[in-house]
C-alpha cells in the first residue's frame, strides 16, 4: 500500500537512487517492498478475523455536514422554516420517501438503504465516521480509520493492488494510526502518481535484470546469513505492483467507454472508486462536493443533490449489472447534520444530535429506511443508532469481526470498534 499527502478540505471554522523501489513519499525512508514486508509481518499475528472471500469498501465522504432534513429525512408536515423547500417523493419500495432531487434513487431504492437516526458529535472533522472516535479522542487514542484496518486484515492476500485508496487525499480520518505507516492510503492526488508508471529508458529486459540483481543480493545474503530466504517474496510482489499497471489502469478513465464515461461527466470520482474496486481494491474513500450550508442552503442543494443522485444511481446500477454489488458495500455519510430550523441567511448550521446516512450493496438487506427523527428532525425518535454502531455493520459486511483487536503502540489490545452491535436491521 502506498502513502501520498494530499490537500486539506476547508470549513467555516477555519527518490533515493540506492533504492531500486522506492514509488513515491513513504515517509520514514520505506520502499515500497519494505511496506509490503511490513504488512506481512503484521499479518502473522493471530489479533484479526480474515474474510475468506475479501469484499471491498467504498466510502463517501460528504465534508461540511449535508442536511439530513433535505435528503432522507423530510419533514413535509412540519412548519415552513424546518421543512425547507423542498419536497418528498415515493420511492419504489412502499413506505419510503426521499427528497425530489434523487429521482434516480427513488427508481432502485429496493437496491439503497438509508439510517436516519444517528448520533454524531459536533466536530468539523472525517474522524467519527472514518475511525469511531472523534477528532479529540484521536490526539490520544491514535486509533486507526476504516480503510487502514481493512488494510492491515487484507495484508495476507498478495495482490499487485493497494488495499487501500483515497481519492481524497489525506487528512486525521484517514490515518492508519497504530496500525502503522504501512496501512495509509495511496492517494493518486499526491505527488508519486507518476512513478507508478515504469520508466521509459527501463525495458522489460532491464526490469529483468533488476529482478536478477535482486535474487543475486538474496543468495549473497543467503551466504552470510543462514536465517535469510531466497527471494524475497516482498521485493518480487513490488515489481508486480510497478509492472502490472493495475492501480494506473484502473485511475485511467480512458480506457472506461465513452457512454459510461458521458454517464459520470462532473462526477468522475464515482466512476473512479468503481473501477478500482473492480479491480481489487479493499477499501476506496471519496469525497464530493461541499456541505457546510450556512447561508443560501437550498440554492448550494439544488446543484449539488442531482449529482449525488446520478453518482449513486450509476455506481449502484454498474455494481449491480456487474454482478458485483453483494460484494461491495458502500456508505455515503459526512460528519454532522444541519439544524432543522433554517437560519436567517436561508442556510442550516450545525447539527449533531441526529443525521442520516445512505448505504448499499455489501450482501445488506435493502429496500429500507432505518429509524426515525422526530417531527421537526431535531433528535432520533426511534432506533437511536452512534456511528460505531454503523462502522460494526460495515465490518461484518466486509466480513471482519468487529470484535477484532489489534495492539495499539503500548502493547495494549484495542478493538477496531467500541459499540459493536450491529444495525441488525440490515443483516
Amino acid at each position: 500500500m502506498f502513502s501520498f499527502m494530499g490537500a486539506n478540505q476547508g470549513f467555516c471554522d477555519g527518490i533515493n537512487r540506492r533504492n531500486f523501489l522506492k514509488i513515491g513519499a513513504f515517509g520514514a525512508g520505506l520502499t515500497l517492498a519494505d511496506m509490503l514486508r511490513a504488512q506481512a509481518q503484521g499479518s502473522t499475528t493471530t489479533d484479526r478475523t480474515a474474510p475468506s472471500r475479501p469484499k471491498s469498501a467504498i466510502m463517501i465522504y460528504l465534508p461540511g455536514g449535508p442536511s439530513h432534513m433535505d435528503m432522507y429525512d423530510l419533514k413535509p408536515n412540519a412548519p415552513s422554516e424546518f421543512r425547507g423547500e423542498f419536497r418528498p417523493i415515493q420511492t419504489n419500495v412502499n413506505g419510503v420517501q426521499i427528497c425530489e432531487h434523487f429521482p434516480m434513487q427513488a427508481r432502485m431504492w429496493d437496491k439503497m438503504a438509508c439510517i436516519r437516526s444517528i448520533v454524531s458529535a459536533d466536530e468539523h472533522s472525517d474522524s467519527l465516521v472514518m475511525t469511531g472516535k472523534t477528532q479529540r479522542e484521536n490526539m490520544t487514542a491514535n486509533h486507526p480509520c476504516f480503510g487502514s484496518v481493512v488494510s492491515r486484515v487484507r495484508s495476507a492476500h498478495a495482490s499487485a493492488m493497494p488495499s487501500f485508496v483515497s481519492l481524497r487525499g489525506m487528512s486525521r480520518g484517514t490515518e492508519p494510526g497504530f496500525l502503522g505507516i504501512s496501512h495509509r492510503p495511496f492517494s493518486p492526488n499526491g505527488p508519486g502518481v507518476e512513478n507508478l508508471r515504469p520508466l521509459s529508458a527501463v525495458t522489460q529486459e532491464r526490469m529483468d535484470d533488476r529482478r536478477a540483481m535482486q535474487q543475486s543480493f538474496d543468495n549473497l545474503r543467503a551466504d552470510v546469513d543462514a536465517n535469510a530466504a531466497g527471494l524475497d517474496t516482498f521485493t518480487a510482489r513490488a515489481f508486480d505492483m510497478v509492472t502490472s499497471g493495475g492501480v494506473r489502469n484502473a485511475l485511467d478513465l480512458n480506457r472506461e467507454p465513452q457512454q459510461s464515461r458521458s454517464r459520470y461527466q462532473g462526477i468522475e470520482s464515482f466512476l473512479t472508486a468503481r473501477r478500482l474496486v473492480e479491480a481489487g481494491v479493499g477499501c476506496v474513500t471519496m469525497s464530493y462536493g461541499g456541505w457546510d450550508t450556512h447561508s443560501q442552503n437550498f440554492q448550494s442543494l439544488r446543484r449539488s443533490l442531482p449529482n449525488v443522485d446520478r453518482g449513486l444511481a450509476n455506481l449502484v446500477g454498474d455494481l449491480h449489472d456487474r454482478g458485483l454489488l453483494n460484494d461491495v458495500v458502500i456508505v455515503m455519510w459526512g460528519e454532522f447534520g444541519r439544524t432543522p430550523r433554517i437560519n436567517m441567511s436561508a442556510g442550516r448550521d450545525h447539527w449533531s444530535p441526529v443525521m442520516s446516512a445512505f448505504v448499499a450493496g455489501g450482501g445488506l438487506r435493502m429496500g429500507q429506511a432505518i429509524g426515525a427523527s422526530t417531527a421537526r428532525g431535531e433528535r432520533p425518535q426511534d432506533r437511536r443508532c452512534t456511528v460505531p454502531q454503523v462502522l460494526a455493520t460495515l465490518y461484518r459486511a466486509m466480513g471482519i469481526d468487529p470484535a477484532t483487536t489489534f495492539l495499539n503502540g503500548t502493547g495494549r489490545p484495542i478493538h477496531i470498534v467500541e459499540d459493536r452491535s450491529p444495525i441488525s436491521e440490515l443483516l
